[in-house]
């Protein structure tokens, strides 16, 4: 029987009480008889570990998870400490020391939740957006000089190379050539920003040669977030750069419902490292430790995981678990209007994979 070495990083926040919900799931997956094993270990980084060792994980951490097949990642977000420390100290280290270039986020209106486009049918929101993960915006290449003086100045680069582009385009199309509509809408800024965003739209047309299957358009960011809300049905997969995806990702989980229930998946598309599975609703430090937070998100990125892992069977049987406890308006959790706990919704999906 096969055995999958999953590691948890429940990070900061909220993290630390979904990742354990999700470690639930999977343990209650694995007792219904899946067909496979699951070996779990933790990684208490983030925050706290931060305020113990100075770093949000340890210089060799990278190599802890290396032989993972998968990771399990709650959030990364401290009060205490800045953004930029533990985004970069954590996710991204991660992230970006796996060569995570593709990162996956899908987006419908699960059974049950009652989400703002009240004009939408459910089937009309039913998309993927593929961010690319690696460079762009977030390239961390920039700096900062003359600091506290008039003359002081800061910069960030987005930083597009071409094999870069090349394999995010690639992968969006041949996702896109394997959802029914077979239809690719590639975002992108090349009015107002001349050189990288002209190259990516290049290179889209390119690309597109080789999936004649595959029927696509181009929009502009700001227009697409327009589209999203009033032409919901024109959409299916999408691909964006960094920033771009990072921004419309939320705003389709708002689309849908909430935060809460939206999913993603940092994947390494050549399977050289593991790849990292989060909920996208962040730390969430408000509700800490109250019993509030959604496991949803969480339990759609470890359908995602699954799904990633080969084991399509026992993820559509998740995701069936999900769904029906979705239906149920009396299993919503705050975000969806509800009174339910994390405990509960918990409780409820791991029932529902019980022979």
């Amino acid at each position: 029987m096969k055995i999958y070495k999953i590691a948890t990083i429940p990070g900061d926040g909220i993290g630390k009480e979904v990742i354990p919900a999700g470690r639930q799931l999977l343990e209650a997956l694995q007792a219904s008889s899946s067909g496979f094993g699951l070996s779990f270990e933790n990684f208490g980084w983030g925050g706290d570990w931060y305020r113990e060792h100075g770093v949000m994980m340890p210089a060799d951490g990278l190599d802890a998870l290396r032989h993972k097949d998968a990771i399990l990642f709650g959030s990364a977000g401290d009060p205490q400490i800045p953004d930029h420390i533990t985004l970069w100290g954590l996710r991204l280290k991660i992230c970006q020391g796996f060569d995570q270039y593709a990162n996956v986020r899908p987006t419908r209106i699960l059974t049950g939740i009652d989400a703002p486009l009240k004009r939408c049918a459910p089937a009309d929101l039913d998309w993927v957006i593929v961010r690319e993960n690696s460079e762009g915006e977030y390239s961390g290449i920039g700096g900062r000089v003359h600091q506290g003086h008039p003359i002081e100045v800061a910069t960030d680069v987005s930083m597009m190379t071409r094999v870069g582009v090349e394999r995010i385009m690639r992968f969006a199309f041949k996702l896109a050539a394997s959802r029914p509509r077979r239809h690719l809408t590639v975002i992108t800024k090349s009015n107002a920003q001349r050189h990288a965003m002209v190259m990516w739209d290049e290179i889209a047309v390119q690309i597109a040669r080789e999936f004649p299957e595959v029927t696509w358009d181009k929009e502009l960011v700001d227009a697409a977030t327009a589209r999203m809300v009033n032409r919901p049905a024109t959409l299916d997969t999408l691909v964006a750069t960094n920033l771009h995806a990072d921004v419309l990702s939320d705003l389709a989980a708002a689309l849908a419902g909430s935060l809460g229930i939206a999913p993603t998946g940092n994947i390494d598309p050549e399977r050289r490292y593991p790849s990292m599975f989060e909920p996208i609703h962040g730390s969430a430090f408000d509700i800490m430790g109250l019993g509030l937070a959604n496991p949803v998100g969480t339990f759609w990125s470890v359908v995602m995981m699954l799904e990633h892992l080969g084991e399509s069977a026992a993820a559509q049987r998740v995701m069936q678990a999900i769904e029906h406890v979705t239906a149920n308006q009396a299993l919503h959790t705050r975000d969806l209007g509800g009174n339910a706990t994390t405990a509960e919704v918990t409780a409820a999906v791991c029932a529902e994979l019980l022979p």
